[in-house]
């Protein structure tokens, strides 16, 4: 046994599992919240800022596109890598540390491009780092939630935190930035939030490891255990086989679409085509990010109770009037109340893209599996429908980058039927 292994089996001894429910749950939630806002304050920075940079740069609508979708293509690859890494290594934390690291390096360097080029390779690295976060964050949500708040505690991190973050907080600070003191310094100001981020979690988040003889002693005392055990044998290609996992990586297509090019496009629709200024916008804006908070935490809470397939079939339903209001209501204050009642998308994507297939394969294949969901979503609704969407914008006007979404949404609905209840209320299946 060589020195280095002699270390790692000295630290497995010693490991603890994190605890679930009570003060750590809180924490948890509290730390994961925060870091995954950022990541989609990040993201969505760009949207805000491209009326003030289009010119700048010499940018078209098709470079609009491309620049909305190349951070999904990044999430994509990254996600399933990482996800599939922090199963086969069993370690969450590390990752999730140097995660926040790298994106948000990439995220202030975006302020020295000088053009199309050097946007779109520092956008793509900085995906790549972002594109982990999730697969990372969620399974250690999972295992320290009560069953009774599962679904509510995974809506905040994936759902409420990036409406309030990135969608509320993100176009009053990015905007206000801009307009005081450049674009280039609203991508500069990114680096204050990360560093102490990646401290939060380095000192009050516990490392998952799923496999270890002590998480697994844990599990056997707790009759509640969160993590599905399911099938030990059972291989990633069979888990992509069964009917949800199947049915959640088309959704997620459909879905991605719905979420990247409204929010790719909406920006530029407003300004261009509605001649809102930039406080209208702001106002505007903010009304996405207030339905995101809302629903993101309220729609999973509520598929706690009602189940899953319910809560995605009704609420799929509404999201798909909310890049119709974009063009059909003219009124700001009309358009921002109608946005925090139809937004509610987010809330479906901690459903179709963690707690479902979650709750349905097995431990070990978690991370894997939501990695796979979410980055064939972002290959295709986040990468190749915005960049679609921008050249059919150029060639029939900028109203097709709303009427796209709505329809995207619209297959959501019709998929999400075939979906099968895996809620604990529902199936009486305690975890």
């Amino acid at each position: 046994m060589t020195a280095i292994d002699a270390g790692q089996a000295d630290a497995t001894r010693g490991y603890r599992p994190p605890p679930r429910g009570g003060h750590y749950e809180n924490v948890l939630l509290a730390v994961l919240f925060g870091t995954f806002g950022f990541v989609f304050f990040d993201r969505l920075a760009l949207n805000y800022l491209t009326p003030y940079f289009k010119d700048e740069l010499g940018l078209d609508n098709s470079h609009i596109g491309l620049l909305g979708g190349v951070p999904a293509l990044a999430w994509a690859v990254s996600g399933l890598a990482i996800g599939y890494l922090s199963d086969r290594k069993d370690r969450r934390k590390p990752y999730l540390i140097a995660a926040i690291i790298v994106f948000t390096l990439f995220s202030a360097m975006s302020g020295l491009v000088g053009g199309i080029a050097s946007l779109v390779l520092l956008r793509a690295v900085m995906g790549c780092a972002e594109g982990g976060v999730l697969p990372l964050a969620q399974p250690m949500m999972m295992y320290s939630s009560s069953p009774k708040r599962r679904g509510l505690n995974m809506g905040m991190v994936q759902g409420s935190s990036a409406g309030l973050i990135g969608g509320v907080l993100g176009p009053f600070v990015t905007v206000w930035l801009a307009e005081s003191f450049g674009w280039r310094t609203a991508f500069y100001a990114t680096v204050v939030p990360g560093v102490v981020l990646a401290v939060l979690v380095l000192v009050f988040v516990r490392d998952l490891r799923l496999r270890e003889p002590a998480t697994l002693a844990q599990d056997a005392a707790d009759t509640a255990a969160p993590i599905h055990r399911g099938d030990p044998s059972m291989t990633f290609w069979q888990a992509l086989r069964t009917r949800n996992v199947a049915l959640c990586l088309v959704i997620s297509v459909f879905y991605l679409t719905w979420f990247t090019t409204t929010q790719t496009f909406a920006p530029l629709y407003l300004s261009e085509i509605k001649g809102f200024s930039g406080g209208e916008l702001s106002f505007v804006l903010s009304g996405i990010g207030i339905a995101w908070v809302i629903w993101g935490a309220l729609v999973p809470g509520i598929s706690d109770r009602t189940g899953r397939r319910p809560a995605m079939i009704v609420f799929s339903a509404l999201a798909v009037f909310a890049p119709l209001a974009i063009v059909y209501v003219g009124s700001p204050s009309m358009l921002f109340a109608a946005l925090i009642v139809t937004y509610t998308g987010m809330g479906c994507f901690t459903l179709m893209m963690a707690t479902i297939p979650a709750e349905t394969v097995p431990r070990h294949l978690i991370a894997t599996c939501l990695g796979a969901i979410m980055g064939t979503g972002e290959i295709i609704g986040g990468f190749v429908a915005p960049w679609l969407a921008g050249l059919l914008s150029d060639s029939f006007g900028l109203q097709m980058s709303m009427l796209i979404p709505a329809g995207a949404a619209a297959i959501v609905v019709a998929l999400s039927f075939g979906l099968v209840e895996t809620a604990p209320s529902r199936t009486e299946e305690v975890r």
